[in-house]
């Protein structure tokens, strides 16, 4: 691994590496990739990147931008795979200003991104550029943020005028629309975490082990939390839909 994180340092794009995700969080288990994030100020050739991968794999995938700028391949000396994303320093700093500065919400996982910087392990870091922005997020969670991510998101969940979440699951229950029920189910379950994290003064660990993440770390959570999130999940309807927003409503 080592090795390969040393090449990579060679690239004149590459301004700095971290390794992240669940390794970094102490949430992984036997079947976690490894995050290798690359952060550059220009694209680095996929000849070059193609060149490096197949010295260490022999299964790949590499230009992938289905998810972003990335190469995927197995290590065969480490019997892992290994998950490479390529971020421009541009694009990152201004996904950090937009939210912790500007306190710009989302339609849930608002503060992912950040999150992942927080727990990240600095490998490389040429003008010590990444570890600043970690500083600047170790500062206390923004109120003007807290207040826009809940207040946006709850809007979301039933209050907003038109195709709330609320509104369109209950046109999907009524037409047994089972693909629109899980779609829109997903959105607001989304919001819901965003609300409870942002209420929490946490950064948003992600779309996975939610439940557990917030059991763990959440100081206060709605009343029959987990019960009535496996409920939502297992046989949505209205009156569970009711029963979550106001206990999230309480909870606030």
């Amino acid at each position: 691994m080592k090795n390969i994180l040393e090449e990579y340092k060679l690239f004149p794009e590459v301004k700095a590496i971290a390794l992240g995700g669940s390794s970094t969080a102490n949430t992984s288990d036997s079947i976690s990739d490894i995050d290798v994030y690359i952060f550059v100020d220009s694209d680095i050739a996929l000849d070059k990147r193609l060149e490096l991968t197949k010295k260490y794999s022999s299964h790949f995938e590499v230009g992938g931008e289905y998810f972003g700028s990335g190469d995927e391949y197995f290590v065969d000396s480490l019997n892992k795979q290994l998950d490479v994303m390529f971020w421009n320093i541009n694009w990152f700093n201004d996904i950090v200003t937009n939210i912790w500065d500007k306190h710009f919400p989302s339609n849930g996982y608002t503060t992912c991104f950040l999150y992942t910087l927080k727990n990240f392990n600095i490998i490389y870091d040429k003008d010590n550029w990444l570890k600043n922005l970690q500083d600047k997020i170790s500062s206390p969670y923004p109120q003007e943020l807290k207040e826009n991510i809940i207040n946006r998101n709850l809007m979301l969940l039933k209050n907003k005028p038109f195709a709330s979440y609320y509104e369109q699951i209950e046109k999907a229950i009524k037409r047994n629309d089972i693909v629109s029920i899980n779609h829109r189910i997903a959105a607001f379950v989304a919001s819901y975490f965003d609300i409870i994290f942002a209420k929490n003064e946490l950064l948003h660990p992600g779309e996975k082990r939610l439940i557990k993440y917030a059991k763990e770390h959440c100081k206060i959570l709605p009343y029959n939390f987990e019960e009535n999130i496996e409920k939502l999940l297992k046989q949505p309807d209205l009156e569970i839909l009711d029963n979550i927003i106001e206990n999230l409503i309480k909870l606030l």
